[in-house]
């Protein structure tokens, strides 16, 4: 019989927009972050966790500590908005985040609802909807103008979800390596409860969870794993996931699809499949990748970012000067 044990050293005791920092081997990182931060051997995650930060998003009844990186920079191209995969965060971004941003890119790395490190102590509903409208929240009172919205794997299901949702508030999508057919993921909401927890459970010990999420935490005891996002992820999986099979085509943006060649996870047939059905999209593949090209082969992904970003303003220039 698998027992779920919660780890107390998870769940966030701060609620104030302003924390302090804990000096920890040179770093400082934000007091609400799990004390396992300490162990990060990445470089780049590290420098990536002193940056998050928390902000007010009211919803509902109540206002969610949400946590994100926030840009350090103001461009006058369009802000990008970093989403991450399944049960992941911020810091699936470690590696492309600091390309972006050197390449003077207006960079948010947004946790998604019930992901992440944002204050959950009192749970919200934590389905597609109250993601979506958490998202919307978010960028209505910190960004308030069209975005570029990036997702990987299971957040090209919420961009695409939010793009539709909220057209004013987004200029182009790009998705990566998208999870957003059915067939991917199987029907969530038949699952009974207890299943959905052990999935949750198992899905953690997979070398997929750790490479997407966890490797930024070597050497941990995976029942510090099991913490108080279960309930937030279990909630989700027991509402059935996202289905935007139907809402592809609706897509009015601009779209870059990205996809490693290499991907075991989801099927290249899937990616044409997506070219195909969305009204606007460039399809680039990049080889010897798998599933996380921004993780995996970061150089290439930003690459392929900044080109699609400052497409337009090339277009621009050209025009300017064969007047």
């Amino acid at each position: 019989m698998l027992t779920l044990t919660a780890s107390p050293v998870l769940v966030p005791t701060k609620s104030t927009a302003h924390v302090k920092l804990l000096t920890v081997q040179g770093s400082n990182f934000p007091s609400f972050l799990p004390k396992e931060v300490e162990n990060i051997k990445d470089p780049f995650a590290r420098r990536l966790a002193t940056r998050i930060e928390r902000l007010p998003v009211g919803f509902a009844d109540r206002s969610i500590m949400s946590s994100c990186v926030k840009p350090l920079i103001q461009s006058d191209r369009s802000p990008v908005v970093l989403l991450h995969g399944f049960d992941s965060s911020c810091l699936e971004w470690r590696y492309t985040f600091p390309l972006l941003e050197e390449a003077g890119l207006e960079n948010w790395a947004v946790d998604i609802l019930g992901w992440g490190f944002s204050d959950l102590e009192r749970l919200p509903p934590c389905d597609v909807a109250s993601k979506r409208d958490h998202l919307y929240r978010l960028w209505k009172s910190y960004i308030r103008r069209p975005i570029i919205l990036i997702g990987p794997s299971l957040g090209a299901a919420v961009a695409i979800d939010f793009a539709v949702n909220h057209p004013e508030a987004v200029e182009k999508l790009v998705l990566i390596d998208a999870s957003v057919y059915t067939e991917d993921t199987g029907n969530l909401a038949k699952l009974p409860r207890a299943i959905a927890y052990a999935g949750v459970y198992l899905l953690r010990s997979t070398p997929l969870r750790l490479y997407g999420n966890l490797i930024t935490f070597n050497g941990l005891p995976l029942n510090t794993n099991i913490d108080w996002m279960n309930d937030a992820t279990v909630d989700f999986m027991n509402s059935g996931g996202y289905d935007v099979s139907a809402q592809i085509k609706k897509v009015k943006q601009k779209t870059l699809i990205i996809w490693g060649e290499d991907d075991r996870i989801i099927s290249n047939k899937l990616a044409v499949r997506l070219h195909c059905e969305l009204p606007d999209a460039v399809l680039r593949q990049i080889p010897d990748c798998g599933h996380l090209p921004h993780v995996e082969k970061p150089k290439s992904a930003a690459k392929l970012i900044l080109d699609f970003v400052g497409e337009d303003s090339n277009k621009e220039a050209q025009s300017v000067s064969q007047v």
